[in-house]
């Protein structure tokens, strides 16, 4: 928990990203326990009951399951259903906007394709 809270998005939502992204990157395996609202609370100095909207907004999507009187755990599918979230935003906040961009300046399919398989070729 060393990431810090931004002033531009509700609290809640950055406390679910935050454990989202902590699966994402395997910090957090499947049935690993995440840390409490109570230490979200302490950490970040916010109201028990906001980190706990954050963390019940992840159960009801079925990326963390409660263990009555234990905790928080992390389930089997969470990690595949992170993905498929994020998918679905990186197509919504830069795919469309690029494709929109790339048509505004009369940028061709191919010449689009091309700089983005270049700049894959950097990262290999």
């Amino acid at each position: 928990m060393t990431a810090r809270l931004k002033d531009d998005q509700p609290i809640f939502i950055q406390i679910a990203e935050l454990i989202e992204t902590s699966i994402a990157d395997e910090t957090y395996l499947a049935h690993d326990q995440v840390p409490s609202t109570n230490e979200f609370a302490k950490h970040y100095q916010i109201n028990p009951a906001t980190a706990a909207k954050g963390i019940n907004l992840l159960v009801d999507q079925g990326i963390l399951y409660k263990k009555r009187g234990v905790g928080m755990f992390v389930t089997d599918e969470a990690k595949e259903i992170i993905f498929k979230k994020r998918r679905e935003r990186f197509y919504d906040h830069f795919i469309i906007p690029l494709v929109e961009e790339a048509k505004m300046i009369q940028l061709t399919k191919d010449q689009l394709i091309n700089w983005i398989e270049e700049e894959l070729k950097y990262e290999d």
